[in-house]
């Protein structure tokens, strides 16, 4: 048995190491060596390029802006909850997710209907001042915010779970206000999880491709290394630029990691009770759901956004509150669009695929860290959580390397079978199913850890005892006891691969190949009925992800905030 543990720790460690690592090392080479050998000039010139050094500083400034605003949104309604018990508590703890539901570059859509020139605002008030054309940069702040929130009001949520009361309970009787117990008790024991949420918030904004594209605003690394795309074989400048996008990645996480991954306070586990809520009652109980309610209706306008233009007929909202004519020609057409049909089956192809590859390396991995007793187990958990920490960005930037190393062979280049296959310009089938599941692995194998925690050996030991196979006890025993968490994670990693921005903007160069995201910011900029038929397409998007995320909720409760942290 063990040599099988060992045979199976080497595959999955190989694996990965193609997959997940070799992109990442082709970054960082072509951003230090050249014909010449090894050299730092590139990386100097990123920073000495004027342009570089204002997208690198306008990212990072954009990336703590979201973070802040996600940070000042998502912690009051976290405090909220586990305090208090109020009217329709568990209904708006559930509602205050929905704005995952769209991804923050369909929300630009919305939100450039709801503050443009002649946008509802302006015709609300009587305005005429273009709001969104002249703050790009505080607009990519606040879609992103109003889109990413829930992340971190997932993590405090299930820290503030986590707490043991006995500690402010003792300090409450000793007559210590409130105030000062949540700064001094609270905080501090939360602040671990506090910050993985807002690490995964933090890197996400910070490398965003699809939000500043869809408002134009191109001074940013994400679209600045979007642009040099033509320029990949050629150009060692973009390898620089993506390298410091990861090396800014990379370094958050191990001050995550560093920082607040060895404290080990005596309630890190589960709290042994749960904690009293104060029971709020007559007029008291709807306060803290206002709360609620009010958080979510604006973050929620870009959706109402996005719908009403997918409603609209073209050219009748202009100026107006509402449009003037409403039509569903919009769905009929995007449905029946040549571009929508076939985008819609290269995600399911894509996406369908990519979570096969997740379930069988994710369920392995969870067996290794889980199950066996070998070294190097710990390792390759961490290894398999990192794609969370590495933005899409910079494994797109990287698989797109491979190609191009790939496509560049002798071999490949006289073969129209291999260039299929290798040359992403050709056919990136292969290189966007190795994106989506590399990206989506972390949820996976979260998912797939936690049942098997859950879950106790006994059976597996009774079974093995009375002479079945490994393979016929994991079949018939162990995966029908993790099914729920299997679920959980193949839902997840299903419809985040269908709406996977950075990878299909980045990899998908040929129509016939567009998954759905690139389709919709090709249909943005199409004059005429783009903008109604992207807004369509993009309400079919949040209807698909609306269902997994209540599926995914439902399975998983409260442990769903453990799918969001690195």
């Amino acid at each position: 048995m063990k040599k099988s543990w060992g045979l199976l720790f080497l595959l999955v460690t190989i694996l990965l190491s193609v997959l997940f690592l070799l992109p990442i090392f082709l970054v960082i080479k072509g951003g230090f060596w050249d014909e010449g050998g090894f050299t730092l000039r590139y990386l100097f010139s990123v920073f000495k390029n004027p342009i570089y050094a204002e997208g690198l500083a306008n990212s990072v400034t954009i990336a703590l802006g979201t973070t802040s605003l996600c940070l000042l949104i998502a912690l009051p309604l976290a405090w909220l909850s586990y305090k208090f018990d109020f009217a329709g508590k568990g209904f708006f703890s559930a509602v205050v997710l929905v704005p995952m539901i769209l991804p923050p570059f369909v929300g630009a859509i919305g939100m450039q209907q709801l503050l443009g020139q002649y946008g509802i605002l302006n015709a609300l008030f009587g305005l005429d001042f273009d709001w969104i054309g002249r703050a790009r940069y505080f607009g990519v702040i606040l879609i992103q915010a109003l889109a990413l929130y829930p992340i971190v009001y997932l993590n405090a949520a299930a820290s503030l779970a986590n707490i043991d009361p006995a500690m402010d309970e003792a300090a409450a009787n000793l007559g210590c206000p409130a105030w000062k117990r949540f700064f001094k008790i609270t905080l501090p024991l939360i602040l671990p999880g506090l910050f993985a949420g807002c690490t995964i918030v933090f890197i996400w904004s910070f490398t965003e491709l699809g939000a500043p594209l869809m408002l134009n605003y191109t001074t940013c690394a994400s679209v600045q290394v979007f642009d040099a795309l033509k320029e990949i074989g050629s150009n060692h400048f973009p390898y620089a630029l993506v390298f410091v996008v990861l090396s800014c990645s990379i370094l958050l996480y191990a001050i995550g990691k560093f920082a607040f991954g060895r404290q080990s306070y005596a309630m890190q586990g589960k709290a042994a009770v749960a904690a009293a809520t104060k029971k709020l009652t007559g007029f008291r109980s709807f306060l803290p759901a206002l709360a609620f309610l009010v958080v979510t209706l604006i973050a929620l306008l870009p959706h109402v956004g996005v719908i009403l233009t997918s409603v609209s007929k073209p050219g009748a909202w202009y100026g107006t509150v509402l449009p003037s004519v409403f039509t569903a020609a919009n769905y009929t057409e995007a449905l029946g669009h040549e571009m929508t049909v076939l985008s819609i089956r290269n995600s399911l192809f894509f996406s369908s695929i990519a979570v096969v590859f997740n379930l069988i390396l994710g369920v392995a991995i969870a067996f290794l860290v889980v199950r066996s007793k070998i070294r190097g187990a710990g390792i390759l958990d961490s290894l398999s959580m990192i794609p969370l920490a590495v933005p899409g960005l910079v494994m797109a930037f990287g698989y797109l390397a491979i190609s191009s190393w790939l496509s560049n062979l002798g071999w490949v280049r006289e073969s129209s079978f291999w260039s299929s296959i290798f040359d992403v310009r050709v056919n990136p089938t292969l290189f966007l199913v190795i994106a989506y599941a590399i990206r989506r692995l972390p949820y996976m194998v979260r998912s797939a850890v936690a049942g098997l925690q859950q879950t106790s050996e006994t059976f597996e030991e009774a079974a093995a005892n009375l002479g079945a196979p490994p393979v016929r006890t994991l079949r018939s025993i162990t995966l029908p006891l993790i099914t729920a968490n299997l679920m959980a994670g193949l839902l997840l990693a299903f419809a985040f691969s269908m709406l996977e921005v950075s990878d299909s903007l980045m990899l998908a160069q040929q129509a016939q190949f567009y998954p759905i995201t690139k389709t919709i910011y090709e249909l943005f900029q199409l004059l005429g009925t783009g903008r109604y038929l992207a807004s369509a397409l993009g309400v079919w998007a949040m209807m698909f992800l609306t269902v997994t995320i209540v599926g995914v909720s439902i399975l998983l409760g409260k442990k769903m905030g453990a799918l969001f942290r690195v």
